[in-house]
């Protein structure tokens, strides 16, 4: 009788147990994604992207019996507007942690707030100075352009190219660009013989390109997001300029391709590996995780899922492997980010540490180039 009652006993305490565990409040996560505007090629990706692997974690069950709640807001990729949502996810929506923002300028906005309010931050940016120095509360998932520049210079190199001409946007992301393919250039050989910016919303870039001409540059590298580049592409079909050109992996996905046209064949720059995942080696540590991605943002969105889109999804998975690890609050999330190993995610494979925000390699990157309307692999 005993037995039994004792037995009765342990099961209405485990079911008041499963029943606070399917109750527990969700972990909140916030994001800023610049869904429109000018930068809505790398945003809309992302958003999505953070949606549909947290919408698949839930239905999963969570994560240690708690779902993850998405609050993303749209920043239209301006900084100010970054800052004042980044404070309201903190102070209002009580998150635990912030994925994002799209661009490297609102991050080193937002960064301060991350700082102060002590929040871990995971910025879908490229620019080097996100996570140089290393900031505690700062961490990356899109690769640095400090890679991105050696991956082009590596090529030239390789092809005995030694003098290039530089066009780079001026903001955050093209700043950081220009100053990394200045100070790599004597490494590698090269000699930047013309030196020259744009704006962000410039819409012709001829008497830059006219000015180039004029050097003799054995290559020409734009440093820049859509759509700038693809303008630049125009301008120089137009021109008949026949130097090598090269991008940033700032475009590297189908909408540059969409917006230059023909003007988009033939040109080379580095990206993450999601965009040519087919041609990849069946050896290559990624290409499953890789693959998977494409394959379930194109039955989401009926679209290819994206170098861009891949950074959210790296950002959720760190936070999901974080909080598996016993850390549900910013701090404790903090310190297992720091920890992370060997995670490999669609950008790379991760590797923090206290010295490494960034931890991302050289392999990070393959160098792309146009070729039929398509990515492929330079060979």
């Amino acid at each position: 009788m005993n037995f039994k009652i004792i037995s009765v006993a342990s099961l209405l305490v485990t079911m008041l147990f499963a029943a606070t565990v399917f109750a527990a409040a969700p972990i909140r996560i916030g994001a800023l994604f610049a869904v429109t505007g000018p930068a809505a090629f790398l945003g809309e990706p992302e958003r999505n992207s953070a949606k549909m692997v947290i919408d698949e974690i839930n239905k999963a069950g969570g994560v240690k019996g708690r779902k993850l709640e998405l609050i993303a807001y749209d920043t239209t990729g301006d900084a100010t507007k970054a800052v004042q949502l980044a404070t309201k996810l903190i102070k209002d929506d009580k998150v635990v942690a912030i994925i994002g923002p799209s661009t490297t300028g609102e991050t080193m906005a937002v960064i301060p707030v991350a700082e102060k309010e002590q929040v871990p931050l995971i910025s879908c940016s490229a620019g080097s100075k996100i996570t140089d120095p290393v900031k505690k509360w700062v961490f990356k998932t899109a690769q640095n352009d400090a890679l991105a520049v050696g991956k082009i210079y590596e090529y030239l190199q390789k092809t005995k190219q030694t003098t290039v001409s530089i066009l780079t946007v001026s903001d955050g992301f093209g700043a950081s660009g220009r100053e990394q393919l200045k100070i790599q250039a004597a490494k590698y050989g090269i000699t930047v013989v013309s030196d020259d910016t744009y704006g962000p919303k410039d819409t012709d870039m001829t008497a830059q390109l006219t000015k180039i001409r004029g050097t003799h540059s054995q290559a020409i590298i734009c440093w820049g997001t859509n759509p700038g580049p693809a303008v630049i592409a125009k301008n120089a079909r137009q021109l008949g300029i026949k130097t090598p050109l090269f991008m940033s992996h700032g475009v590297s996905s189908k909408k540059f391709i969409e917006l230059a046209g023909e003007a988009a064949e033939g040109i080379k720059l580095p990206s993450g590996k999601v965009v040519v995942a087919d041609q990849l080696a069946s050896t290559d540590k990624q290409k499953k995780s890789l693959m998977a991605f494409v394959k379930d943002y194109q039955i989401h969105y009926k679209a290819e899922g994206d170098h861009f889109g891949g950074h959210a999804w790296d950002a959720v998975m760190l936070i999901k492997n974080a909080v598996e690890s016993g850390a549900d609050a910013a701090t404790a999330i903090r310190d297992q980010l720091e920890k992370t190993k060997s995670f490999a995610g669609i950008g790379g494979s991760f590797n923090y540490s206290p010295q490494d925000h960034a931890g991302l390699g050289k392999d990070a990157f393959v160098l792309v180039e146009v070729k039929n309307k398509d990515w492929a692999i330079v060979k």
